[in-house]
């Protein structure tokens, strides 16, 4: 009599345990997960931008240039190149890829530090990653090429950019200079905008107005 009654008894931590452990998961794992979704930057189809995969940064106001490139500064030197916009709305630029300052991360998620790197070939003999640079003459602070893809610190710290939110639309980002590689530099942080030449080239730099972008896989 005794052995039927205990067998129950015995059964019963089998039977709550697998419960108990699920509901422990789904409370751990809900929020992450909630915070992934809602962090990821979104392609113009609504895809989680991927790190390592092309893309064409296109500006969501339209007729005003087109997706982002390579230019000089004027037509007096090839070199060096600037990061600026396509003269005609229709013409996508360049593709470019995005890497993450934690290597193992798949997903580009917003805020965070990133390398931006065109996917092309150039007659400068430099890469084509993404640098803030200085304009002794204006003062003006630019985006240029030069940068090189990882070893965050303080000899990179003018190769990281972020992606936020900005504007009405779903899909709608600025890009952003305020690096947090270097715990000890003194960063001036700014928006990435537009500077428009007196020839009509429009060129990246930072500005008190951010252009408005959206990423389209190429």
């Amino acid at each position: 009599q005794r052995s039927q009654e205990e067998n129950p008894t015995k059964m019963s931590p089998h039977f709550l345990l697998p419960s108990a452990t699920i509901l422990l998961l789904l409370l751990l794992l809900s929020p992450s997960t909630t915070t992934a979704a809602t962090s990821a930057v979104l392609d113009t189809d609504g895809h989680p931008l991927r790190a390592s995969t092309n893309y064409y940064i296109l500006p969501v106001v339209r007729g005003r240039g087109g997706g982002l490139t390579l230019l000089p500064k004027n037509d007096t030197a090839s070199c060096p190149l600037y990061v600026g916009q396509e003269f005609q709305e229709v013409s996508n630029g360049l593709p470019l890829k995005l890497f993450p300052v934690n290597p193992k991360q798949k997903l580009i998620s917003l805020s965070s530090d990133l390398n931006f790197v065109f996917d092309a070939s150039t007659i400068c003999v430099t890469s084509t990653g993404w640098r803030l640079t200085l304009e002794e003459a204006t003062g003006r602070r630019l985006v240029g090429i030069g940068g090189t893809v990882g070893n965050p610190g303080i000899q990179t710290v003018s190769n990281w950019f972020k992606i936020e939110k900005a504007g009405s639309g779903k899909y709608d980002y600025k890009i952003v200079f305020c690096p947090n590689v270097c715990s000890f530099c003194k960063v001036l942080c700014g928006d990435v905008g537009v500077f428009v030449e007196k020839d009509g080239r429009r060129l990246l730099g930072f500005s008190d107005q951010p252009l408005l972008v959206m990423f389209k896989k190429a």
